[in-house]
């Protein structure tokens, strides 16, 4: 199939979380999927009351064709676990479903690239399936890319962090909009940033215990 502009076309017209994984790796919809190694999509229970969003997926996610399982993720189910989150029982996903990278240094090591608008908006019929078909109550955006596609292009993480939000379309849910834990990873002040993760992520699990 020819590239298209969005991945509209390749959405299965029917069939849960397993369809649209299984249509989802054979997405043409941006040129990302030129050079990563896989499509990474969701994981986790297809009737989870939270849903956790990411940004796109890693390095090693690239590699093993999940979401969260590198340096970042074990940071965010460490982050999860002092909030009194259950991971296991949420589903996780990222914005957009392929590695974008530039290759550099020694060995041509493979460097995270943010995905562009337009990357990002042709992936978004993707998390629109998921969140329709999951259809959680709460939804934690992990970084800029996650939500601004949740909340709008315009949407500043820092002005709104850990406030209970609304998105303007696609999930009735509420969204609480938080740092990547990758940014955490990068921060000068390491702990101080990992205790606003926790922070913003218990006022997602506040909200959880009010439904």
């Amino acid at each position: 199939m020819a590239e298209t502009h969005d991945a509209r076309a390749f959405l299965p017209r029917r069939g849960g979380i397993p369809a649209h994984r299984k249509a989802a790796a054979e997405c043409r919809g941006c040129a990302l999927h030129e050079h990563a190694t896989q499509t990474v999509f969701g994981e986790g229970k297809a009737s989870a009351r939270l849903m956790l969003v990411g940004e796109e997926p890693g390095d090693r996610e690239d590699t093993e064709g999940e979401p969260f399982v590198g340096p970042a993720g074990g940071l965010l189910r460490r982050a999860a676990r002092d909030a009194g989150l259950d991971m296991k029982s949420a589903y996780v996903t990222n914005a957009v479903k392929h590695f974008k990278f530039e290759q550099a240094g020694p060995g041509k090591r493979r460097i995270h690239k943010p995905p562009s608008l337009r990357e990002m908006t042709a992936c978004r019929p993707w998390l629109e399936a998921e969140l329709r078909i999951v259809a959680p109550e709460v939804v934690v955006a992990l970084g800029a890319t996650a939500a601004k596609s949740l909340l709008g292009h315009d949407f500043r993480v820092s002005h709104h962090r850990g406030e209970p939000l609304t998105a303007p379309v696609g999930t009735d849910a509420t969204v609480v909009a938080t740092l990547h834990p990758s940014a955490v990873l990068r921060s000068d002040n390491r702990e101080q940033a990992y205790e606003g993760l926790v922070a913003d992520l218990k006022v997602a699990g506040g909200l959880l215990h009010e439904t």
